[in-house]
């Protein structure tokens, strides 16, 4: 389709509009007209590269200093420190690109985000120290707490007056060290003044030495009192194997009670019930070994001695001695443990021997006491069963044989006996606030002489330790036993002997001690019966591990049915114990 005559005559007129001026100017113009020549100019990537320096419009002027060259200066390096840029104090602005603050990441730390994705400087790491982890972001789950570096139980937290005015443990010692092996956490010490005792080979030894003087009001237990001055040499010894599998411990207990006074041979023209020298030595010892079979099976073994006299006011103490004579029960126990589950069974022989040396008159002659002499056969079993932790009943049964060296007595009666016991009870421990074990039962012995009648009664064993609180402890404990008499006509002494202390530390270096004991001897068929009581009390000074301080104060009570037997004594002692 062709464009209209009106549309083409209107272009026409546009074109000529447009023309016309521009053949005005050309006419007018007076000047030659020359071509733009090439020159290195036209390549200069510079700023002002088309032009001359002196034409631009940002130009220095002439009060600043020009520099060295007509150049414009070089714009700043974004990565260098601006810290360390020599700034000239004239340097004009003028022409350079402002920077503002600092190069961005300039004052980033290691672990934030760098923009110019520097290379970060790794941690140093001691040997076999752990790397560390990298931090979680947010969103993420809780990481579980990290186990204690020490082996054990959880470490608690302990109370602020634990650690207020204390010297801070070395990281060496509290195994804090990066790198350093996992350290066995020691044993927390109950008695922060106890021996430690030292260690030969695999067993640890603690031995210790108590000396103490003081005064006895009335040392021989007389119905008229005589008093003597006293003074004790107790020594001890405890030694316990640290095995990984079976075990040897030993408890070993001495003391020697000596008086510088002697006692009266004769009381209003009759021999004195009590000797001339009244020395008393004590030693009670045991060693018990187990080996573990199995699991489930344990081989026991116990070796023991007791070293002893008899007690003072005793009847059977003989009449015009000039010093007590000593006795020796020695004997041992081989038996076995085993476990089904929670029933246990445990079971063991025993032997032992009691013999007397000779005694010695105040005639100068001496008496023999092999008729007290005598030998014991017999055995032992238990059977217990855990209900739960902490609560484990048991029954327990003996039976034992008693063959003395001479038929009959000093008195003519055959004392030669079969006997033994039966009780029920449980061991049970609650928190570690209330442990032990409580047993009564019934205690039984025949002798081969029908003039002797059976000796039985009501027997009550056991031992409790109740922790009062933290700085109080109570001690329970009761014991009966049937015991050789020389009494003519007395078939044995039953006794029963109940004991309560009470331990309460004002300071961790100062403890009081209060102890009670009640007990009773029945003489059967001949109608006597001995109550004693006594009441002690000891405060011990703890100067360090190593040295303690202690006092006693004690006072004696023998009731008895019979007349001129009761008597009472009180003992102040004072004393120092050594140990390690």
């Amino acid at each position: 389709m062709g464009s209209s005559p009106g549309m083409g005559r209107s272009k026409r007129a546009h074109f000529l509009r447009a023309a016309l001026p521009c053949l005005a100017l050309t006419a007018l113009q007076s000047g030659p007209v020359a071509a733009q020549s090439l020159t290195p100019d036209l390549f200069n990537p510079n700023r002002g590269g088309f032009a001359a320096p002196e034409t631009l419009p940002t130009r220095r002027t002439a009060g600043v200093p020009q520099a060295p060259s007509d150049a414009l200066p070089a714009l700043p390096d974004p990565n260098a420190d601006p810290r360390k840029r020599q700034q000239t104090p004239a340097t004009s602005r003028v022409g350079q690109v402002p920077t503002y603050g600092l190069p961005a990441a300039n004052g980033a730390s290691g672990s934030g985000y760098d923009s110019l994705n520097r290379k970060r400087q790794q941690p140093k790491l001691y040997p076999g120290q752990p790397k560390p982890k990298r931090p979680v972001g947010p969103g993420s789950p809780v990481p579980p707490a990290t186990p204690d570096r020490t082996l054990g139980p959880p470490r608690i937290a302990p109370p602020p007056s634990e650690t207020a005015h204390k010297v801070p443990v070395p990281p060496a010692m509290a195994g804090n060290v990066p790198g350093q092996p996992l350290r066995r956490r020691l044993k927390a010490d109950d008695d922060a003044f106890g021996a430690v005792g030292d260690y030969a080979g695999s067993f640890l030894i603690k031995g210790g030495l108590e000396l103490s003087a003081g005064y006895d009001t009335n040392p021989a237990r007389l119905n008229k009192p005589v008093g003597s001055p006293v003074y004790v040499v107790a020594p001890d010894l405890l030694v316990a194997s640290d095995w990984e599998r079976h075990a040897l411990f030993a408890d070993l207990r001495g003391s020697f009670s000596g008086y510088t006074n002697n006692m009266p041979a004769t009381i209003d023209g009759f021999a004195s019930p009590s000797p001339v020298e009244i020395d008393r030595p004590d030693f009670t010892g045991h060693v018990d070994g187990r080996i573990d079979v199995d699991r489930d099976l344990k081989l026991t073994s116990q070796l023991r001695l007791r070293l002893a006299t008899d007690n003072p006011g005793s009847p059977n103490v003989q009449a015009g001695l000039q010093k007590y004579p000593v006795y020796a029960t020695y004997g041992t126990t081989i038996g076995f443990d085993q476990t089904f589950n929670r029933f246990q069974v445990a079971a063991g022989a025993t032997v032992g021997r009691t013999a007397y040396t000779d005694s010695k008159l105040t005639d100068g002659s001496t008496f023999s006491n092999n008729d007290r002499d005598f030998n014991q056969y017999g055995g032992v079993g238990r059977f217990s069963y855990e209900l739960k932790p902490g609560l484990k009943p048991f029954v327990e049964i003996q039976g034992d044989t008693r063959v003395h060296d001479q038929a009959a007595d000093r008195n003519g009666y055959f004392r030669d006996s079969n006997g033994g016991y039966a009780k029920v009870g449980s061991s049970f421990e609650f928190s570690r606030i209330l442990t032990g074990e409580v047993s009564v039962g019934y205690s039984a012995r025949n002798y081969v002489d029908p003039r002797l009648s059976q000796l039985s009664g009501f027997l009550t064993s056991g031992s409790l330790i109740w922790n009062a609180s933290g700085l109080t402890t109570v001690k329970f404990a009761t014991d009966t036993q049937i015991a050789e008499t020389t009494v003519p006509g007395s078939s044995g002494v039953l006794v029963h002997t109940y004991g309560v202390e009470v331990d309460h530390d004002f300071r961790r270096w100062l403890t009081a001690v209060g102890k009670f004991t009640y007990g009773t001897y029945d003489y059967q068929n001949q109608g006597r019966n001995d109550k004693t009581y006594s009441l002690e009390g000891n405060l011990i000074y703890k100067l360090n591990r190593n040295i303690w301080i202690k006092g006693t104060l004690r006072h004696d009570i023998l009731d008895s049915n019979q007349p001129t037997s009761s008597s009472q004594g009180t003992v102040v002692m004072l004393g120092v114990r050594l140990q390690n």
